[in-house]
């Protein structure tokens, strides 16, 4: 699906429960196909200047193995990408828990600005590209005053927790 190939994996299920390790394919379909919207919001960590966490739901798309989220350059969470990348998102999806941990840095080709702006408004977020960035009527309070930047978050690692079935937990690393 991605060149987001696990390099090692570990299943957080056992020995206690015994359960099967879970498979990053499997994760990585129900995390593509999750669409941002309303009801449908993930959380990003960043760290605030003292260290304190700084958490906020955003909107996010899922391509080429990395999540994508766009922000105004003077929002809280985009001071803190800049003066330190690393980040966490916590994404409840069907079928799982998830978390990712990484780096977060803007993205500004102009094609990834595009094919980006092309999924939000696939899933009704009536916006558009203008070079490297997108713009649109209207966003959520968090992402700031338009237009915004896209960001990447390039995941390092991430866990999964199952929650339908026998469940199961499993910790892959990418880098």
């Amino acid at each position: 699906m991605s060149a987001l190939k696990p390099l090692r994996a570990k299943n957080l299920s056992l020995p206690k429960y015994g359960l099967d390790q879970l498979l990053w394919d499997e994760v990585e379909l129900a995390v593509a196909a999750e669409v941002a919207g309303p009801g449908r919001s993930w959380y990003l960590t960043t760290l605030n200047p003292d260290g304190s966490p700084h958490t906020t739901g955003f909107g996010h798309t899922w391509l080429d193995g990395a999540v994508h989220f766009t922000t105004a350059p003077t929002v809280r969470k985009t001071r803190n990408l800049l003066a330190d990348p690393r980040c966490t998102v916590a994404a409840p999806i069907e079928g799982f828990d998830v978390t990712f941990d990484g780096e977060a840095h803007r993205t500004d080709d102009p094609a990834v600005v595009a094919a980006i702006a092309a999924m939000y408004a696939a899933a009704g977020w009536p916006c558009r590209a203008e070079g490297d960035v997108i713009t649109a009527p209207f966003s959520a309070p968090s992402a700031g005053p338009g237009p915004w930047q896209v960001y990447r978050i390039d995941v390092r690692s991430a866990v999964a927790l199952k929650t339908t079935g026998d469940g199961g937990a499993t910790k892959w690393w990418f880098r």
